[in-house]
């Protein structure tokens, strides 16, 4: 893979998430849409990444969440596709479906278009499934359709290094990070423009 920074930055987290989670020998399940695989191509380009990680789903479409993923059409109609109940659904979903012990879902508008007044481009929501219940996180990243994509590629790697750190206590991650020339905070959890 031919990386530019920001591939590099994210390949080198994928490769610790592979690492911690062999050595616990715990599993993960993704479900991806605004995303649409980029967390699963980075999660397994290492190897031994088939001991960790049991399967991905990009389900980009409604009928791919509801019909692959089991997520209900009246959960998408009444809260929309890029909302925290259907990130939940999707992440407890994956997890049963490949029996994995953790799952993260992905779910937001990566723009350019497709943005509204209550959602604009850069809504991102995250959800994290495991034995002890299912976090989910809103974000607002900024930037072109590709950092948006990559932002919440990383924001992801991140909940998964968090798990070992103790969840429980977790409202987001807590770094700086470059991207694209610019450094940013994303540390708060809800309504963060980044």
């Amino acid at each position: 893979m031919n990386h530019d920074f920001d591939d590099i930055l994210l390949a080198s987290l994928a490769e610790k998430v592979v690492k911690y989670l062999r050595r616990a020998k715990k599993t993960v399940a993704v479900s991806e849409s605004c995303t649409g695989g980029l967390l699963a191509s980075f999660l397994t380009e290492w190897p031994g990444s088939s001991e960790i990680f049991l399967g991905g789903i990009a389900a980009y479409s409604n009928s791919a969440k509801e019909q692959i993923l089991g997520v209900s059409k009246t959960v998408i109609w009444l809260h929309g596709a890029v909302s925290k109940e259907v990130a939940e659904e999707m992440a407890v979903r994956t997890k049963s479906l490949f029996g994995s012990n953790y799952a993260i879902a992905i779910t937001g508008i990566a723009g350019p278009s497709g943005g509204s007044e209550e959602k604009p481009v850069g809504t991102v929501f995250h959800a994290f499934s495991s034995l002890q219940g299912v976090l989910t996180w809103e974000n607002h990243f900024q930037g072109s359709r590709s950092v948006v994509r990559k932002k919440a590629t990383k924001f992801a790697l991140e909940l998964l290094l968090k798990e070992f750190e103790d969840l429980s206590n977790y409202t987001g991650p807590d770094f700086s990070w470059k991207l694209g020339g610019f450094s940013e905070d994303m540390s708060q959890r809800n309504n963060k423009q980044v």
